[in-house]
């Protein structure tokens, strides 16, 4: 367990381990849980599919292509849960793909009308 304040900044990192240099990777999703084993029912969502959802949020500049670096502000779930866990996702793609999901940042999905 890590311990912070509410509203401490918290800085996180991902590594990936691999011998091709030519690897990227970047935070997908992350969402958070005060249960470890439930990320469906009562979550909070930090990022969802490249795209922010909490103000807090910031990805930070990394010198390396396979290290993504983020942070956000502690919280918690309505002082009911003592703990909150974090589950996220990351996508590793080709360095300089322009075409791979890596390197289009959030795209808004627009749901469509399924009537006639």
């Amino acid at each position: 367990p890590y311990y912070v304040d509410l509203n401490q900044n918290l800085f996180l990192q991902a590594s990936l381990h691999s011998s091709d240099p030519n690897l990227v990777v970047f935070v997908d999703t992350c969402v958070a849980s005060p249960d470890p084993s439930n990320f469906r029912t009562l979550t909070y969502e930090l990022i969802r599919s490249e795209c922010v959802k909490d103000p807090t949020y910031s990805s930070y500049y990394s010198p390396y292509s396979n290290v993504a670096r983020f942070a956000f502000n502690a919280f918690s779930f309505v002082n009911r849960y003592p703990s909150v866990y974090l589950q996220c996702e990351l996508v590793v793609c080709r360095y300089e793909d322009y075409s791979s999901c890596c390197y289009q940042g959030c795209v808004s999905r627009f749901k469509r009308n399924a009537g006639s």
